[in-house]
């Protein structure tokens, strides 16, 4: 029987390092004392160009606002307790916040790629970490939503079968 080990603990670092860097740029997209820190040339590699783009705001809101939006609950959502919890809903939560966060990066590539005309740096360490999140997710979801597999232990760092 299969068993998850480590997509606890990783999926929550990936998480908290996400956080960080929507942080980091929330804080240069409206702070202007602060640099963005990345090359602003006239190259491909722009990361001024793409966060002050007409395409860094969704609804009037600033993308890296919304990454904000997606790593915190992603947080709760990847915490050990979460994984071994025996509600459906929290893993299926975690798999729904996922899927969308994959949707968002895929719009923002097409936009930096063929809008906008340029990549962010930053922009592209929130892509692959919500990609690596949605591979994660959606290859244990189907571990942890299989009938029968008792996901509440005394331990946090992996999930076991029942004793069956």
């Amino acid at each position: 029987m299969p068993t998850l080990r480590w997509q606890p603990i990783v999926t929550l670092l990936l998480s908290l390092v996400g956080l960080g860097v929507a942080i980091y740029l929330t804080i240069t997209h409206f702070d202007t004392h602060i640099t963005l820190s990345c090359p602003a040339g006239g190259g491909l590699i722009n990361c001024t160009k793409v966060t002050s783009s007409k395409q860094s705001y969704l609804f009037g809101i600033p993308v890296a606002v919304l990454g904000l939006a997606f790593f915190l609950p992603m947080i709760a959502l990847s915490l050990p307790r979460a994984w071994r919890s025996a509600d459906r809903r929290i893993h299926l939560a975690r798999l729904a916040l996922s899927v969308t966060g994959v949707a968002m990066i895929l719009y923002l590539i097409i936009a930096e790629l063929f809008i906008i005309k340029s990549i962010c740096l930053w922009c592209t360490a929130v892509h692959v970490i919500t990609f690596i999140l949605f591979v994660i997710i959606v290859t244990a979801t189907p571990i942890v939503l299989t009938p029968g597999y008792g996901l509440e232990t005394d331990r946090a760092d992996y999930l076991v079968p029942d004793g069956s």
